[in-house]
């Protein structure tokens, strides 16, 4: 029986990163489970478990309420981002028209545009919709997402073209074929990028503060309450960040298996 030192160091070394990556998302749980008084602690096991700080947050602002709110914006968003992503790229990767890759390189290229360009033109807009300070102002400029579009575009140009043409032969419509034949296919791909859009829409924090300005009706906008001229109460806010990342890790795991295929057929490819 050998040993392979390589690997084991690679292991070794994949190990200890884990580690360090995870070490602070552990010690905001520590955190938020020490009684008040032990909140500036610095032992590594929070002992005697208390949850003080979870009761003085739930008094300090609505917490579910923010909880519904913020997964209201996050679905709706990455669930419309997810459907323009998907009949966008299956026109630009089934078809063939006039100007289509230059149409493609520009529709590509808003990505490439800094989000400080157009916040200004994006609320100009919402305040002559009089959509400031709602939630569907934080939703509407964020319907269409350019980098969705390119990751399943690249998914789609690999799909066999002959499974297309099989179900054109049976009579079924472009609709009939995406829904059927295309997108079960692409689950594991839909399921990485759903997870991905949901992510980046449930961390959002500089476009809401923007919109909804002193309100504090999503969850990364409620942290602001526990912050003043006094001071950062620093257990309930940590309570607050430790509920903020269980939803993102239900997700995670319940998408999982589909993410893991996702970036194996990506490597076949």
């Amino acid at each position: 029986m050998t040993i392979d030192f390589g690997r084991l160091r690679g292991h070794l070394v994949l190990g200890i990163t884990a580690l360090a990556c995870a070490f602070p998302i552990y010690w905001l749980f520590a955190t938020s489970l020490r009684r008040p008084e032990d909140v500036y602690s610095l032992s590594p096991v929070p002992w005697p478990l208390s949850l003080a700080n979870y009761s003085d947050a739930a008094n300090k602002v609505d917490l579910f309420g923010l909880l519904g709110n913020t997964f209201a914006v996050a679905l709706v968003s990455s669930t419309a981002q997810l459907l323009i992503a998907l009949l966008a790229s299956y026109a630009f990767a089934m078809y063939t028209f006039r100007f289509q890759k230059l149409l493609y390189l520009a529709f590509v290229g808003t990505w490439l545009v800094p989000f400080q360009v157009t916040m200004l033109p994006n609320y100009v807009l919402l305040y002559q919709l009089g959509l400031i300070n709602t939630l569907a102002g934080v939703v509407v400029p964020t319907l269409c997402s350019a980098l969705a579009v390119l990751l399943l575009r690249q998914h789609m140009a690999g799909f066999p073209k002959e499974l297309i043409s099989a179900a054109q032969m049976d009579g079924r419509s472009s609709w009939s074929i995406l829904w059927t034949v295309v997108v079960p296919n692409l689950r594991p791909a839909l399921a990485a990028l759903s997870i991905l859009l949901f992510i980046n829409s449930w961390n959002e924090y500089f476009w809401p503060a923007v919109v909804l300005q002193r309100s504090n009706a999503v969850l990364q906008l409620g942290l602001r309450s526990f912050m003043g001229t006094e001071g950062t109460d620093w257990g309930p806010m940590m309570a607050v960040a430790g509920m903020a990342c269980l939803p993102v890790f239900l997700l995670y795991v319940v998408l999982q298996r589909h993410i893991v295929d996702a970036f194996v057929r990506s490597g076949l490819k």
